[in-house]
Order: structure tokens, then sequence, then C-alpha cells
């Protein structure tokens, strides 16, 4: 038996030191692999600049094949796979910041993180298990609920557009989503409801109170901005929240979402407790398929955070005109991210040509010019991948001071705002005025309103007016709204003159709701979503129709097709609006005064059916008292 327990043993130490040596010849075949790998790429030929440095695009080119090369080698990639240079140069990423000065003194900082993903998952039967670069989270809800296009933002404070002009990417106050399905999917309200309860854990919001009695199916004002020209409805949801209040816990999952976290490159200055100490805060993410080629003969996925906010002079403390990139996010830049293939930093100087508005240091020779918005704006570039661009601190900290007024800012062509007219709480009128600022140019507009179904809209009262004339709208799509089911629905295509401003009023009843559907403080008011208005604003540049790959992120995001003309998305103030409210305080008193009824006549009856009484008879004094401890001792008769 000792022996068949030996021979056992001898067994098992055989097997297991060949497994020992197969890992340890596997490890050293790997560790050779990435010697030869590394001195591969040392070996490599470099492109050097006239001043000795290298090329930041031969640099970019090294810097992305090895870091591929290396995530694929993480994620147990085949090893045909890896060294394929077509796959590794189809997964893309790019960040960029636009620092914009604003006339009030405030300062406009605008991130855009742009994520391509070179698959196409909607094709049948196609599977994709490998992630690069695009988060897998978002991955697998795209792949798994049919979504052509999602838009999610996430927006604390209001945009002032008079003040501020117009922002490279507009967001409502509040959540807002809209998402196109694929045609092939049968039941979209079902994938609506599973898909906004996954957004909500994935982002940490509530968007898990979207449902029918908040989402719309908009006819007109939201078209696909990514590949596809769907004119179905049927397969689009809208949905706003106006009162979500926008954290840290949104900032988080929003942060991991980026291919370098917040570890390296521009998102090292995304720190929440400087982020949310400001006038305006705003984070977005958009996915749609987009083409990677002028000609598109391939097609990609493209993923684009961005997070736009404004610092305010007074709010931020600060006693001058002067701002930094300390200042503003208590860090500095001192690398870009390794996973990037551009990282840029823009400060725009269409305003300060010649320095006479503010300083800017450290001065940059490089500038860029890009039509925005209908103008064309000059911006001065800081390329992160370029070593010579942080100095010899090893540190990029833009400093910006201000030497005079700002002056006048010109207004901005389209604006629009909203607002509740009427007294009492059973009445009243919804006002939206729509402005047209251009001297000379009438265009068209798409307005868009969503009002929830206990505000019950007379539309026979509908009108719309321009400079004291009716103005008859040339398309008007309206959907009744059901209680406790869906929303009103109201699009109307308007006609505005040059220089004139348009008003739209209708009236509306408000309804009685059961005690079950108030919030908790009821009477603090239920907000209305805001109005959106879309139109394409005749430009003063011409625009740039063509695809180029060296266009700025915040330039071309939605597609210019005509070269006259720019498309703008306006968003109105969210409405606040009073309902009539029942006394919550009477539960209590009621539940107060029964109690104490009960309480005094209850508790009284009980107690003499209860409780049994005896005759108390008086004590003795205290002499006595003594006296009789005295005989009792002395075995006398006691004292009565």
């Amino acid at each position: 038996m000792a022996a068949h327990r030996c021979g056992l043993s001898l067994v098992f130490i055989l097997i297991f030191s060949s497994l020992a040596c197969h890992s340890s010849c596997d490890s050293l075949e790997n560790a050779n692999e990435d010697t030869e790998e590394k001195q591969s790429v040392s070996d490599t030929p470099r492109e050097v600049n006239s001043d000795g440095s290298i090329a930041a695009e031969d640099l970019n080119e090294r810097r992305g094949r090895s870091t591929d090369a290396e995530l694929d080698r993480r994620d147990g990639t085949r090893t045909s796979e890896a060294l394929t240079p077509a796959a590794a140069a189809r997964d893309e990423f790019q960040e960029e910041l636009v620092i914009r000065p604003l006339h009030s003194g405030d300062i406009y900082a605008s991130f855009q993180f742009r994520t391509l993903w070179d698959t196409d998952f909607l094709q049948e039967g196609q599977k994709v298990s490998h992630y690069r670069l695009f988060p897998k989270s978002l991955g697998q809800v795209l792949s798994k609920f049919s979504v052509r296009e999602l838009h999610i933002s996430f927006t604390q404070g209001f945009w002032r557009t008079m003040q501020w002009g117009q922002p490279f990417i507009p967001s409502p106050p509040g959540a807002e989503l809209w998402v196109w399905f694929h045609d092939t999917v049968s039941d979209v309200d079902g994938n609506w409801k599973e898909l906004t309860n996954v957004l909500s854990g994935i982002f940490c919001a509530s968007l898990n109170f979207i449902d029918l009695t908040n989402t719309v199916q908009p006819s007109a004002s939201f078209k696909p901005l990514g590949l596809g020209n769907a004119t179905d409805h049927r397969f689009l949801r809208y949905a706003t929240l106006p009162r979500e209040i926008v954290c840290t816990e949104n900032l988080t999952p929003w942060k991991k979402l980026l291919p370098c976290g917040s570890k390296a490159g521009l998102a090292v200055l995304l720190k929440s407790e400087k982020l949310f100490h400001s006038s305006f805060h705003s984070q977005a993410v958009h996915i749609r398929p987009v083409c990677q080629d002028e000609q598109c003969t391939s097609k990609a996925w493209e993923l684009r955070q961005t997070l736009n906010v404004v610092f305010d002079l007074y709010t931020a403390g600060q006693g001058k005109k002067e701002w930094s990139l300390f200042k503003m996010f208590s860090r500095t830049l001192t690398e870009a991210c390794p996973l990037a293939t551009s990282s840029k930093v823009y400060v725009d100087i269409t305003d300060n040509p010649e320095g006479e508005l503010f300083e800017l240091s450290p001065a940059t020779p490089l500038l860029s010019q890009a039509v925005v918005l209908g103008d064309r704006r000059t911006y001065s570039v800081f390329d992160l991948t370029r070593a010579e661009t942080f100095g010899q601190l090893r540190s990029l900290n833009l400093l910006l001071r201000w030497k005079g007024d700002g002056g006048e800012m010109l207004r901005p062509l389209l604006h629009a705002e909203r607002y509740v007219a009427g007294f009492g709480l059973q009445t009243g009128e919804i006002h939206t005025v729509i402005y047209n600022n251009h001297p000379y140019r009438a265009f068209p507009v798409l307005l868009m309103d969503s009002v929830p179904w206990y505000l019950q809209l007379y539309i026979h009262t509908l009108t719309v007016t321009s400079k004291s004339r009716d103005n008859k709208p040339s398309y008007i799509h309206y959907q009744p709204a059901k209680d406790r089911h869906r929303p009103h629905l109201l699009e109307m295509l308007i006609q505005l003159p040059p220089h004139s401003m348009t008003e739209v009023t209708v009236q509306f009843e408000r309804a009685l709701l059961k005690w079950t559907e108030y919030t908790p403080d009821p009477n603090h008011g239920f907000y209305v979503g805001s109005s959106v208005v879309s139109a394409l604003v005749p430009s003063m540049v011409a625009m740039n129709t063509n695809f180029t790959q060296d266009q700025p992120l915040f330039s071309s995001f939605v597609p210019v097709k005509e070269e006259s003309s720019y498309f703008v998305r306006v968003y109105t103030e969210p409405l606040l609006v009073n309902l009539p409210t029942p006394d919550f305080s009477m539960p209590y008193n009621v539940i107060c005064l029964t109690c104490t009824v009960v309480a005094v006549g209850y508790g009284s009856f009980y107690n003499l059916l209860t409780r049994t009484f005896q005759v108390d008879e008086p004590s003795l004094p205290l002499a006595k008292r003594l006296a009789n401890l005295i005989r009792r001792i002395r075995g006398v008769p006691l004292l009565t």
C-alpha cells in the first residue's frame, strides 16, 4: 500500500513539473516576442525635423501600433489578428479642448472626445466580442437593443444665448434622451423601456422614470445625424427629465467610458468639485454610424463624449480678469492620452487678433481657422503630442489675462424663450417667443412642444403672430394627450420674417391629479420640458460641405449639406407650473385628532373595566411608628 502511494506521488510530481516547464517556456516566448517587437519599433527609421525633434506623426503611429499590440495581447486575441495592420489602424481616439473667452469676462470650455469603432454589428449574423477602445458596456447595449443612434445629455443650469452666444452642441436643462432604433425592431416601446433602465444603471441617473407618459415620437424635429436617411418616426423615441439633478455620481461613469479614463490626457482636468462650481455644466454621449473616408467605402461607429462648462468670474471668487487652467480646473496638463492619435487644445483668438483684448501665454505659432456656426473663427493650437508644447517644466498651464473690456457681443441670429401667463390654478397660457435677428433674411424654423397630459391644451386657441400680424404655419403636426398614457406633441413649421419677433400662444387647463400622483413637494410645482427650435440659419461665410479628417471635432458634429446655411438647435427654458394641490396636512390633523380621541375615550373605559380599587388607610405618625417598633421588640401589644 505504501509503495502504491509512493508511485502515485511520483506520477503527480512528474505532471506538475511538466506543466510548470510548459508555462515557463510560454512566458519566455512571450517575453522574447515583446523584446523583439520593442526592438523592431525602436529600429524603425524616425523622421526628424529641422530642430532635431521627432515628427509627431511618426511618434503617434509607433505609439498606436505598440499600444494596439499590447491591448490585443492582454485581451487574449489571436496573433494574426493583432498583427493585421488594417485592424490596428481602424480604431481611433481623438481628444480636444476648446477655450473661448466670452465678452462678459466668463470662460467657456468645451471638451470633445471621439472614439471610432470599426465594426458593423447591425448586419445579420455579426457578433462582436472584442473591444479595444470602445467601451464594452455601450457596445453591448447597442447590439442587444438594435440601436442605430443614441444621444443622451445631462445638464445643470441654463445656457444664456444672449450673453454667451451659441454653444457647439446644445442641450436642455436636466436629462435628455433620444434614440433611433433599427427598422428590424418589432417592439420599439419594449426596447425603449429596457434601454432606459439599462442606461439609468450605467450613468447612475433617474432615467428609469422615463415611461410612456413623458415619451413622444417627433415627426420632423429630430433626424438621424449619422449614416442613413431614416424617415419612419415609428423607430424614434424622445424624452426629457427637466428636474434631473446632475452631480458627481453622473460624472464618474461618464469618465470611465474614456479609453484613458481620467488618468491621462485632457480628462485629468475633469475635477468634479471645480466643474460643478460653475454657472453651466453639461455632459453628453452621442453614438452614431459614420463614414471613415470621403467615399464612404468603410463604416464605423462614432462615440462622441462632450462636456461643456462656463466659469463665472464672480462665482469663482476671482478678484481680477485672469484665468488659467490651474484656476479653472486646479490642475495642469502634463501629457496626452497614450491611446489618442490627436490631442489638441484650441484657444479662440478671433476677437483678439493683435492682443489688444487679452494676453495669452505661453504663445504658440500654430494657428487654425475653422467655420463654426456660420462664422469663421481663428484659434491658437497647442498640440499635446509634441514634447515642446510642455516646455522644460513638462507642464502646460495656459494663462489668459484681460487688458480691457470685451465690448459688445454680436447678437445670435436665432433665439427663443418661453414663459407661463395667467392667474389662478384653473387655466393658463403658454407663450413661446422666437427672435430672428438677421437684418434682411427670412428663414423657416421647426418648433416642437411636448406638454404633459395634466396640462390640457386648447388647440383652437393656438395663435402665431409676427410683427402684430397673423403668421400661419405651413406645417402642423399635433398628437393629443391621453390621461396617464402619453403627453401632447405639437410640431409647427413657421416662417420667421427678417428682424422680427414671433410669438406662439396656446391656452391650457390644469387637471386634477390623484393624491398618489403628487410629488413629495407638490407646492414646489411641476416641471414642463423645454421647447425645441430647429432651423437652417443663413451663414455669414460659405460652409465647408466636404468631408475631411483634419476638421476640428467641435466644427464637424452636424453634417452640412448647404454652403449658405448651417443647422442650429435652440432650447428654451423649462416651465414650472403650479397645479391644484390638496391640503396634505389634513390627513395629519385627522390622524392626530383620532388618536387623541381614542387615547382619552378608550383608555378611560379600559381602566374602569380592568383596574381594582382599594381603600388606602392613613399611615401612623412617626412617633407612633417608633413606639410600635420598640413595643414589637419588647413583645408588648402595639398601639393603634
